[in-house]
């Protein structure tokens, strides 16, 4: 993937589409972010960095850094079965640490990262959705949902997303910074804090599936999420010990990032937003598509496949007259079929979760049925989504901690509808 760091892809103003190959533009630091209909945003508005924390470090490094406190190497492991074994951080439950400096140790490995502004509940208890205050002020979002037989936490990655996709909430918000790798780790272990102490509804737990599917683009985020990975599947005290397929990593198309995911081996499962299998009517639905296009995003989750053995996740908001027709289901079929036959794909179907402001919604269910009919006559698993938290904006696409939508802003996302609906009708 192109650096966004890179100065030839920076432009002190908003620039058009059709001007801008590259796609990118640099957020002007305290400019209120109103992205034009098709332009995205690579470069954050926020620079903020959070302050060093155990989640950040190898267990190496851990040791490292308690040795240059003048302590043996062997606390790092103590530290770390405390954060990752018990997801503690409280210096009353560091009982093995020296008394006179666990306020030190945790003032220096576990700084306070998130706040908890606000918790809302759906589904008698069952999801959970929890507002977070960052340490430099922005916002962001996880949903826990609570199964019969497993609990999935939806973390965010990025405050905010810079890919403009007109029916996410999340995608009007423009880009404010990307989260640390501790930052995100951080959403994982309270949440398993408060499900071992019982805190949740369902009696005590653990979270067992971690999908990156919260605010944010995670692969704009690359660095810091490949070593969440990482830490999410390293054995305990390393890591929290979870199995590669419980890691869901959800992306719209950065094909490049993608095959460094492939390249590196980061232990994950790739979920692909695709959302149309039209490259003229995904242009609009999810603007990265005119820099990656459909064959070229589908050519590297192939290779993904072919590198892992991991079916890939495609991952596709059903819109009513959008792009919920049967031809494009045969055309979807068509065109993962093409890449290597229907078993490397499963096909996850998504209710559209209506946005405030949208006048889009969700497919008629006669509609949503004969899409999947399409998919499983070719061969192709296919699964409709839970749409879980509705209710409470915590479902697919509705997470937005903080959307001020100006006149210029609403009269491009007007724009963007017309412009979308024209294609989808075929008479653009």
């Amino acid at each position: 993937m192109n650096d966004p760091e890179d100065p030839a892809r920076r432009s002190a103003t908003p620039v058009a589409l059709s001007t801008n190959p590259d796609l990118s533009r640099e957020a002007i630091p305290g400019q209120e972010v109103a992205l034009a209909p098709g332009e995205l945003q690579l470069r954050p508005t926020r620079r903020g960095k959070p302050p060093a924390h155990l989640g950040d470090l190898t267990m190496e490094e851990r040791v490292a850094a308690v040795e240059e406190m003048g302590l043996p190497g062997y606390r790092a492991k103590q530290l770390s079965v405390h954060y990752f074994e018990h997801f503690t951080t409280d210096p009353d439950d560091l009982t093995d640490l020296p008394k006179d400096r666990r306020q030190e140790l945790v003032d220096r490995f576990f700084p306070q990262l998130l706040t908890v502004v606000s918790r809302q509940s759906a589904d008698h208890g069952a999801t959970q959705k929890f507002l977070w205050q960052l340490f430099d002020g922005p916002m962001v979002e996880s949903v826990l949902m609570r199964y019969s037989d497993r609990v999935t936490l939806c973390i965010s990655s990025e405050a905010g997303c810079g890919m403009n996709c007109p029916f996410c909430a999340t995608g009007q918000m423009g880009l404010t910074r990307n989260l640390s790798a501790a930052e995100i780790l951080e959403q994982v272990r309270i949440a398993n804090r408060m499900l071992a102490r019982g805190e949740l509804p369902g009696g005590p737990g653990r979270v067992s599936n971690v999908v990156f599917m919260g605010m944010g683009e995670p692969l704009a985020n690359y660095r810091p999420v490949a070593t969440v990975c990482r830490r999410l599947n390293a054995p305990a005290p390393e890591g929290f010990g979870m199995g590669a397929r419980h890691i869901t990593v959800s992306t719209v198309g950065l094909a490049p990032a993608v095959r460094r995911l492939t390249a590196e081996r980061i232990p994950l499962t790739l979920a692909v937003s695709l959302h149309a299998p039209d490259d003229a009517l995904r242009n609009e639905l999810v603007p990265i598509n005119t820099r990656f296009d459909v064959d070229e995003i589908l050519d590297a989750a192939w290779e993904y496949f072919e590198t892992t053995g991991r079916r890939v996740s495609i991952e596709y908001a059903l819109i009513r007259d959008i792009n919920d027709q049967e031809h494009r289901a045969q055309l979807l079929a068509d065109r993962l079929t093409a890449k290597g036959g229907a078993h490397w794909v499963h096909v996850n179907p998504i209710p559209l979760n209506p946005v405030k402001g949208s006048k889009w919604t969700a497919s008629d269910p006669l509609v949503e049925k004969r899409f999947v009919e399409t998919l499983r006559d070719n061969g192709i698993s296919a699964t409709i989504r839970d749409t879980r938290g509705s209710d409470i904006d915590g479902a697919c696409g509705q997470l937005a901690a903080e959307v001020i939508e100006t006149d210029v802003h609403r009269a491009d996302r007007e724009a963007r509808v017309a412009r979308v609906e024209a294609v989808a009708a075929g008479t653009d």
